[in-house]
């Protein structure tokens, strides 16, 4: 199993990347499961056609109850992708971090992989603050690599440092590893140099470029992935590559 958690700042598209990563596995043929661990919980809106699931903490809060059955709290997307989203706690009460921890703890008592049986898991992770909540899918093991998606913005360069650092505070217990960096290109200046000085810095490859393209926000105006809308254009086509890079590399993994 490919377990990923993809982490960025807030607005760097992150849930653009991995909503499209988890469209290009399912169009490979892989079963799929995206969990969005951002309180937005908008991760997964781009794979189910504009109306994502409810929210976790969102049940929890309205049923005052654990549910039992993933299906109260999963929607299957495009490709039968199947999409959770943690929520977050009421604005102003209580810490997100805290609701990725208890829906984990749920996932878990329902069995949530067992019973899938997935052959991808995507974590998408809001990367400006890495707490303990933030940072379960690192050091809980739910998750064997991390992505990070960065511009050549400096807030956005800032964030991944912060977040490769504290992956690394890690790396005694053979938790997640970052894997690599994602260039979301937000034509910034000198934009590749920047990030490839920042990779190079810290001793990580670019594993994928994503560039700048306008059929992303046309597909998602219409509530669905590039992936899902035209799998032939040319951004859509890095996604791919992306995809099957990655599993090639399981593959060599697991022999």
């Amino acid at each position: 199993m490919l377990k990923i958690a993809i982490y960025g700042k807030g607005g760097i598209g992150k849930s653009t990347v991995t909503s499209n990563l988890a469209a290009s596995f399912a169009y490979l043929g892989k079963k799929v499961i995206q969990i969005g661990c951002d309180p937005k919980a908008d991760s997964t809106i781009n794979l189910c056609g504009g109306e994502t699931p409810i929210p976790v903490m969102n049940y929890l809060r309205e049923y005052d109850e654990d549910p039992e059955t993933i299906e109260e709290i999963s929607k299957v997307g495009y490709k039968d992708v199947l999409c959770i989203e943690t929520g977050g706690p009421t604005p102003g009460l209580g810490c997100a971090g805290r609701g990725i921890i208890a829906t984990f703890s749920l996932l878990e008592d329902l069995e949530l992989f067992e019973q899938h049986e997935p052959d991808v898991v995507l974590y998408d992770v809001l990367g400006d603050v890495v707490c303990g909540g933030f940072a379960a899918p690192i050091r809980e093991g739910y998750a064997s690599k991390v992505l990070i998606v960065t511009s050549g913005e400096k807030m956005a360069l800032y964030a991944a440092n912060n977040i490769n650092t504290a992956v690394k505070n890690f790396e005694d217990r053979s938790y997640a590893k970052v894997h690599g960096i994602i260039l979301n290109h937000r034509n910034v200046e000198n934009e590749t140099e920047k990030v490839k000085e920042f990779a190079d810095k810290a001793g990580l490859p670019i594993v994928g470029e994503i560039p700048r393209s306008n059929e992303i926000n046309r597909f998602e105006d219409q509530g669905m992935t590039v992936i899902e809308g035209d799998p032939s254009c040319a951004v859509s086509q890095c996604f791919l590559q992306l995809a099957k890079e990655l599993l090639e590399q399981m593959e060599e993994e697991e022999c």
